[in-house]
């Protein structure tokens, strides 16, 4: 931190502030085309192509694994988890959380099948740990959803050669931005394919698509409906802040964690709140621990007033729903059974 931080954080505005809008219909217009505008250069794009690779039966619905292309430069493999009964269903993009943890992402979220011991090992160690033992993916896909789970750059089968280690980020992070791309906006524009592939699936209700993450994860789920129409309703678990306690000592920034969650300039114009506030009048669920040691109840509840105040002025309130739970940095059961209560009610009409 600079020894001026509190200094640089009392003078600090933000250009794009809301409050200084009349029509909320012309403040997010501005804010989403700013948002894309600083994620800086993304990859080359091509033709959006994807095959299945393997697929296994489960109780109800497959999973199968699929390699599709990212960009020009490179593809990537993912889990599409399609219900047995799929005719026109309703779909949710499922975004993994970092965790400090690498060597698995989409496996945080789906079940491995025809892996390595150790990724399987993992996964399950992990669900246990953080997701009251549940792979989320298998749950909702159990419910008859059809679902898309992927690794972000970084995790899983996109770890950088040898194996991501945490000190590296702030090295992969540094590199991207001397070329003039971001690891923010690079997990945004990856977020952004995830999503078109999934609403190119003739089995997938186009009208009808959710985004659910937990931790960085949650951090995700608003930040790629903030930028897209196609998002009906989106479930954030554990992450929300203001921009202002993020770095306000003793909250210090965690050096290479947080560059997946920055992107270089934006909180010049708008700070966490205000982008997630961008989503409204569309169905927005956020949940925070008040024992969360990230995430301090003071901050959660104020980002919380800002993201209301939109919502008020959109006269959708009915469609926000925010809730402070006595638990920690986790998605446990009861919160889960809330998120699937959700998106019952906002993709299931």
């Amino acid at each position: 931190m600079p020894i001026y931080i509190n200094h640089m954080l009392k003078q600090h505005t933000y250009t794009l502030n809301p409050d200084n809008y009349k029509n909320t219909k012309n403040w997010k217009k501005k804010a989403r085309k700013t948002i894309l505008k600083k994620a800086q250069k993304f990859p080359p794009d091509t033709t959006l192509t994807y095959q299945i690779t393997d697929t296994q039966q489960r109780n109800g619905y497959k999973i199968h694994k699929i390699t599709y292309t990212l960009s020009a430069w490179t593809t990537a493999n993912a889990y599409l988890l399609t219900p047995d009964t799929a005719k026109q269903a309703p779909a949710i993009l499922i975004l993994h959380d970092h965790g400090a943890h690498f060597t698995i992402g989409k496996e945080k979220i789906a079940k491995p099948f025809n892996t390595d011991t150790t990724t399987q090992q993992e996964a399950q160690k992990w669900v246990q740990q953080h997701y009251d033992n549940t792979f989320l993916a298998d749950d909702y896909a159990q419910k008859g959803y059809v679902v898309l789970v992927t690794d972000a750059l970084m995790w899983g089968e996109r770890q950088t050669i040898g194996g991501t280690k945490y000190n590296q980020q702030q090295a992969i992070a540094h590199t991207l931005q001397q070329l003039g791309y971001s690891l923010g906006g690079i997990m945004l524009h990856d977020d952004l394919k995830a999503l078109k592939l999934l609403t190119s699936l003739p089995y997938v209700d186009k009208n009808n698509i959710g985004c659910l993450g937990f931790s960085m994860g949650a951090y995700r789920a608003w930040m790629l409906a903030a930028t897209t129409q196609q998002i009906k309703a989106t479930a954030a678990i554990c992450w929300m802040t203001t921009t202002h306690a993020q770095l306000t000592p003793p909250q210090k920034p965690k050096g290479g964690s947080d560059y997946t969650i920055t992107i270089p300039g934006l909180s010049q114009h708008l700070a966490y709140p205000h982008i997630a506030a961008t989503i409204s009048p569309r169905p927005l669920l956020l949940i925070n621990g008040t024992k969360d040691k990230l995430f301090p109840t003071q901050a959660v509840q104020q980002a919380y007033d800002i993201i209301t105040k939109i919502y008020k002025k959109d006269k959708a309130l009915q469609n926000l729903t925010l809730q402070l739970c006595d638990t920690h940095h986790t998605f446990n059961k009861q919160q889960q059974n809330t998120t699937h209560q959700f998106f019952q009610q906002h993709l299931r009409k």
